[in-house]
């Protein structure tokens, strides 16, 4: 499923390809049967969908070079394989796993990095043709060949890497039929017209090797930018195993996929300044490739609320919070029958407008603290005596407060205000008076204070909910 790391992957291209009115590309490579995960595929398109980053091109959307899932592609890699066993550049292998497995503890046993003999390179086509003809499994290898030329990476500069000095030749298609990873995304990025690759560093050492798949096809290759790793902030690898930087977690626990954008964005290069709070919009105006650095990008993910509650102050997100508030309020509060009053958009806004620097996620809105909002009390008159006796002075004296000139009103120009009318009352002390105004307002002992309950809820609703408490 899709990571922090591939959302920074796939956000970067995006944004290069918006930046020069291209098409971005997302293609599935499950070509490693045993590593399919079902419905992992349609959970990265959803969750780019989610992110605001959605393919031009993908399984979901189709587009003319479909189809973008490899394991539908199987016959176009058979024909290119064969294609280069007609002209040498590739070879049949019939080494057993258990020759293979003998070649890697061999190595180990010596402390050198294990490869591929290349034995089956020097099988002459007549041995080839037995062994066939004696139904003896086999796969295609790929002739490494040595002097390999230099390329200029649009992150990294000129790079070059003489793998066939280091590896042995590469399997290029499985006894299955399938793919691997270099052969299928060379044939892929070919027949799709892939013109720009930016992907992690660690395919940085590969990609002479994917460059020599090219020239013997004589095709001509993509540009490609390598992103340095995005590490945790100690510089450590960023663990998928408590599954705390899966896009899914981040969506479940509420964070914006804004505040995800520009957090893995700003932790990185690429752009012309690093402020929190950027859009994506802002994203793509200031990126240039050529001010993506070496260096790794260090993730301080304790970071994340601070980004997010940026991202709810954000006036342009305020229609699209609104929503997502008003769906949150249903699904916590809705068994408590909600009066439509407190889901028009107008308050739902108002509250938005009056907590954004309160909140770091949209959800702290329907924790139990903030449940006023949203539910309307039922107190009887009769509870409010048991706290003083002057109910009515008091609702009277709070109600020409908010009529007059609540607008105008802070919390702390609400308390001092509060405090003045308490002085009018004949017995009630200040903190029985702010006892019975929570239990009118909230029907809670406990929560935010009186005069922050009041700013919030507006002077109409305040006012409401006195008259309703004075006549029940």
């Amino acid at each position: 499923f899709l990571h922090l790391g591939g959302l920074r992957t796939a956000l970067y291209n995006y944004i290069f390809a918006k930046k020069h009115r291209g098409t971005f590309i997302l293609r599935v490579e499950d070509t490693d049967q045993n590593r399919v995960v079902p419905g992992a595929a349609e959970g990265i398109e959803d969750m780019l969908n989610w992110a605001g980053i959605p393919p031009d091109e993908s399984p979901g959307r189709g587009g003319p070079a479909g189809p973008y899932v490899q394991s539908l592609r199987l016959e176009l890699y058979g024909q290119a394989s064969a294609a280069l066993l007609a002209s040498g550049a590739a070879y049949r292998c019939f080494c057993s796993p258990q020759r293979l497995e003998l070649l890697r503890r061999d190595a180990l046993r010596r402390q050198q990095t294990p490869r591929y003999d290349n034995r089956c390179r020097h099988l002459t086509p007549a041995e080839v043709a037995q062994k066939l003809s004696q139904g003896l499994d086999c796969v295609i290898r790929f002739r490494l060949e040595r002097g390999v030329e230099p390329f200029q990476d649009l992150v990294y500069g000129w790079n070059k890497h003489e793998v066939a000095e280091v590896e042995g030749d590469p399997v290029i298609l499985k006894g299955d039929g399938f793919p691997t990873y270099h052969l299928a995304n060379v044939v892929d990025d070919h027949y799709m017209g892939i013109t720009h690759v930016l992907r992690g560093t660690e395919w940085l050492a590969s990609t002479s090797k994917h460059l020599l798949l090219y020239k013997a096809f004589g095709w001509e290759p993509p540009q490609f930018g390598h992103l340095p790793l995005l590490l945790n902030k100690d510089g450590g690898k960023l663990s998928k195993r408590q599954g705390d930087i899966f896009l899914e977690r981040f969506a479940r626990d509420g964070f914006l996929p804004e505040a995800l954008l520009d957090i893995v964005t700003n932790c990185g290069s690429g752009f012309t300044e690093k402020q929190m709070g950027r859009t994506l919009e802002e994203l793509i105006s200031q990126f240039e490739v050529g001010r993506i650095t070496t260096h790794s990008a260090l993730l301080d993910l304790e970071a994340l609320p601070e980004f997010n509650s940026r991202h709810i102050e954000n006036q342009g997100l305020r229609q699209k919070l609104v929503r997502e508030l008003q769906g949150l309020v249903e699904l916590v509060h809705g068994d408590q029958q909600v009066d439509p009053d407190l889901l028009e958009n107008e308050y739902v806004e108002r509250v938005l407008l009056l907590r954004k620097g309160h909140i770091s996620l949209l959800k702290d809105l329907v924790s139990s603290d903030y449940s006023y909002l949203w539910v309307r009390p039922s107190v009887s008159r009769q509870q409010l005596q048991t706290i003083s006796a002057e109910v009515d002075e008091i609702g009277k004296l709070v109600i020409g407060l908010m009529t007059r000139q609540a607008a105008a009103f802070t919390v702390e120009e609400l308390n001092k205000a509060l405090r003045s009318l308490q002085k009018q009352t004949r017995d009630t002390k200040y903190s029985s008076m702010m006892q019975l105004l929570r239990l009118v307002l909230s029907g809670r002992q406990q929560g935010p204070s009186v005069a922050e309950m009041m700013v919030t809820l507006g002077a109409e609703e305040v006012c409401g909910r006195i008259h309703r408490a004075l006549s029940s």
